[in-house]
């Protein structure tokens, strides 16, 4: 398969497409619609998960069959599934990577990713409280309860609240107890 092709072909799937990934293989991607439901398990689409695995593999497609594209090397690291299949879930990086991955590599355990750099957990879900400690670009949180605009991160042997808007793993209008 020429380089042209390839790079058409994964971002045919990534997109949402069917794309030929072989001589008699084809994917049709299953994606979600905001508010709706996911039609193998019937929970929000589209929602966050963990990735269980110290390593998963991501496919091309839902199922053993296709090829994988790459790994998933983060234990913890939060992941946006946006389509099922049987037992097959298809999911996106904070990076918008992403691809197939097996039911069983995922944990509905919530976590983030810190995305703005050396961000302040503060005492409480206020700009001026007290600073608890300072989390790096990248690093992977325990999510907790979310206000409209803060979340209870937990990282590294601290508790504290970060503003929503610098962590991937959470939606915007989400609100946790």
């Amino acid at each position: 398969m020429n380089m042209n092709r390839a790079r058409a072909a994964l971002m045919a799937v990534l997109i949402g497409f069917a794309a030929p990934v072989g001589a008699q293989e084809t994917v049709t991607a299953i994606t979600a619609v905001q508010g709706e439901r996911g039609p193998v398990t019937n929970l929000p689409m589209p929602r966050y998960v963990s990735l269980k695995a110290n390593e998963a593999n991501v496919r091309r497609g839902p199922s053993l069959s296709h090829r994988i594209d790459w790994i998933f090397a983060r234990r913890d690291m939060p992941l946006r599934v946006i389509g099922e299949y049987g037992h097959w879930r298809r999911v996106v990086d904070r990076e918008g990577m992403g691809g197939w991955v097996h039911y069983s590599m995922l944990s509905g355990n919530r976590t983030v990713i810190i995305d703005s750099d050396l961000l302040t957990l503060r005492g409480q879900p206020l700009p001026d409280a007290t600073e608890i400690a300072m989390l790096e670009l990248g690093v992977i949180a325990d999510l907790g309860e979310c206000s409209v605009d803060w979340c209870r991160l937990r990282a590294g042997g601290y508790r504290g609240w970060a503003p929503k808007s610098a962590l991937f793993g959470v939606a915007a209008d989400e609100v946790r107890d």
